[in-house]
């Protein structure tokens, strides 16, 4: 659903605060529904429920901002503690990562990776650059790790820059396949330390390789996560989903809008998820611009682009 509020007779500059800062912290404690600034309107989307309990603390909001004549983080805060949509919210939380960080699903749709991904074995996840695909999966496999659901989480990506054949590039094998793994290291230093994430990589306990080192492996007792999956075939991607074991969980990110192939191979992950998405056991989440965390220029620019 989607609800427009009308902020035309308001000082936006006062209500949102320096650098749309306000704004910003509407969108870290309401990460079920997607907020949108157009000109003098707010626009939200979401679940029904969740848009009737932002409603009701909005409208409260609005009341406080014309006695104080201004709205801040504390003024925001004191608002939502008597709204029913911020109570329970800490069992949301999905990790709570390095210097007290807490990851947790930002918009609907990763709400509903969430959800799928616990009632479900395998998960596609395809959505635009920012949408979050790729940091929630690596959150739910911090969370299955830490929870001992599984034993290890395994992180993979064709790197199809250099066609699988990275022998020019400089260095050791790590430092070859360092840059095409670099986002999976980001988002695990968010939500792990530095020294605790190398220890788990020197025990094997987290593994971050390229796609065709995957071949011939049964992987029990796994999280596992294939990144940036529009830049492989069907038969990469048969291999890599006939690799699962007992007791393991994948999911499977893309951006079909990004396709780094050659002009003469086609991207298996459309088709693949056309022909699998029927099984029982298996979740498609389709994200959308709405779902972009990053700067809101990101959202514009993908509008504008596409």
């Amino acid at each position: 659903m989607e609800k427009t509020f009308d902020l035309e007779n308001i000082d936006l500059r006062e209500f949102w605060g320096v650098n749309n800062k306000n704004f910003k912290f509407l969108e870290t404690v309401f990460p079920s529904l997607c907020l949108i600034e157009r000109a003098d309107k707010l626009v939200i989307q979401g679940e029904e429920k969740d848009i009737a309990d932002f409603t009701k603390f909005f409208d409260n909001l609005l009341i406080v901002f014309d006695k104080q004549g201004y709205s801040d983080e504390k003024i925001i805060m004191s608002v939502l503690q008597e709204n029913e949509y911020f109570k329970n919210k800490e069992e949301e939380v999905l990790v709570y990562g390095d210097n007290g960080l807490r990851v947790k699903a930002r918009s609907e749709n990763q709400a509903k990776m969430v959800k799928e991904s616990e009632g479900n074995d395998m998960l596609f996840a395809i959505g635009p650059a920012g949408s979050g695909k790729t940091y929630t999966a690596v959150a739910l496999a911090v969370r299955a790790l830490k929870a001992k659901t599984v034993k290890r989480i395994i992180l993979t990506r064709p790197a199809v820059e250099a066609g699988e054949n990275l022998g020019f590039l400089p260095g050791d094998l790590k430092e070859k396949l360092d840059p095409y793994l670099q986002p999976l290291y980001d988002a695990l230093r968010d939500m792990l330390s530095q020294q605790k994430l190398e220890s788990l990589i020197q025990q094997g306990v987290i593994e971050i390789a390229p796609l065709a080192f995957m071949r011939g492996r049964t992987l029990d007792n796994a999280f596992v996560i294939l990144d940036e999956a529009q830049n492989t075939s069907m038969e990469q991607l048969k291999m890599f989903l006939t690799r699962m074991g007992r007791n393991s969980k994948f999911i499977i990110t893309g951006d079909v809008t990004q396709i780094d192939l050659p002009k003469n191979q086609i991207s298996g992950l459309l088709p693949t998820i056309e022909r699998v998405r029927h099984i029982k056991g298996i979740s498609v989440i389709e994200l959308q611009a709405c779902d972009i965390v990053r700067h809101k220029l990101v959202s514009k620019i993908i509008e504008a682009l596409d």
